[in-house]
């Protein structure tokens, strides 16, 4: 028990407090309205179909072009985070930290320049906190919130571009600090892609896409890939993150029996009240951005100050998005690391684009 704990902490929290809540409010008919099937549905779906996407050796080859143009530490740095910053708005921030990051520490090994890790996987975790942003399927928080306010495509880039663009141009300056060491290093032949799997994957995720910007019914959908998973991969149908499907789940619970009770609908209405982005930062960083969204959302009805608070509030603590735990644990196990070290340079990088990034919303 103690070692699931550690493994799956926000889902363990999350499940103790749905089960509070329930002995607060008996279950009942009311409960299926708790739950969001279509941001279930479409969140299993992405995963099964970007892991076949991953299992394609789409990523690992993208990476080895970017990186063989580089010829300096900066520019390979600024190469690993800007392939991490644009690819995390399409395959999610945590794919994107799980596929490049390794990729980094292999890739930094081989030339010798290790003393840049630290500094590079850092920004790379910024990167795909941030660059995820811009697009609905780009984290958990923007799937559940575009479809829960029922925003439409132009509402939804109308608020994430602005601070993405300038999310981005801050994080590529900060790759300027890198030194403009020459690099050496044989990264051998280029990786082999599976056509076959990689034709599949991309047909599916444009299925996907599809059910995300609502031109087709997410039954559909969930349909559509199941069958074709089934025919083809039926392995992948048991790939996806089941442990986050079910935080959801928890957190739909949570949230939904709150909201009946009259005292605390009254209590964070009012918390809420003219402070959404405000108490969605803080929240961030307690509970992470996810179930912050997830548990705020049914108290508002400001989508652009919410989804801007739980976005920007990734940054911050390391606990603040989920994402941002799992670079930590990829540094950890590398040659040498140096925990405190990275921690401490994460916290400062998160810090400085946390307030600048918060000022910057005001005017942009």
């Amino acid at each position: 028990m103690l070692t699931f704990f550690k493994k799956e902490p926000i889902l363990v929290i999350s499940s103790v407090a749905a089960a509070v809540s329930c002995l607060l409010v008996p279950p009942d008919a009311a409960y299926l309205g708790y739950i969001d099937f279509r941001t279930l549905a479409l969140l299993y779906a992405l995963m099964l179909v970007v892991g076949g996407l991953r299992n394609a050796g789409v990523f690992t080859c993208l990476a080895h072009i970017v990186c063989l143009r580089a010829k300096t530490a900066r520019g390979m740095g600024a190469l690993l985070v800007a392939v991490t910053f644009f690819t995390s708005m399409l395959i999610t921030n945590d794919v994107a930290l799980l596929t490049f990051v390794p990729f980094a520490v292999v890739l930094l090994g081989m030339t010798g320049r290790q003393a840049e890790l630290i500094w590079i996987v850092a920004l790379q975790t910024v990167a795909a906190n941030l660059g995820s942003m811009l697009t609905p399927v780009g984290n958990p928080q923007n799937l559940y919130l575009y479809a829960y306010y029922g925003l439409s495509a132009a509402d939804f880039f109308r608020v994430t571009a602005p601070i993405w663009a300038l999310s981005l141009a801050l994080t590529l300056l900060l790759c300027l600090l890198l030194p403009r060491t020459v690099l050496r290093a044989e990264l051998g032949e280029k990786p082999d892609m599976d056509r076959r799997r990689l034709g599949l994957y991309l047909a599916l995720f444009t299925v996907c896409l599809l059910a995300v910007f609502r031109v087709l019914p997410w039954q559909a959908m969930l349909g559509i890939v199941a069958l074709a998973l089934l025919i083809f991969d039926r392995k992948m149908l048991l790939a996806a993150d089941f442990m986050l499907l079910l935080t959801f789940v928890a957190f739909f619970v949570f949230a939904g029996n709150l909201a009946r009770l009259d005292a605390v609908d009254r209590l964070l209405r009012q918390l809420l009240d003219g402070r959404e982005y405000l108490t969605a930062v803080l929240a961030s960083q307690i509970i992470s951005n996810v179930p912050a969204a997830l548990l705020l959302s049914g108290f508002t009805d400001n989508a652009r100050e919410l989804l801007l608070g739980v976005d920007i509030g990734g940054l911050g603590t390391p606990i603040a998005s989920l994402a941002s735990l799992i670079s930590l644990k990829l540094y950890t196990r590398s040659r040498n690391a140096r925990a405190g070290r990275y921690l401490l340079v994460f916290t400062l990088i998160n810090a400085l684009l946390l307030a600048v990034l918060s000022a910057a919303r005001l005017i942009l």
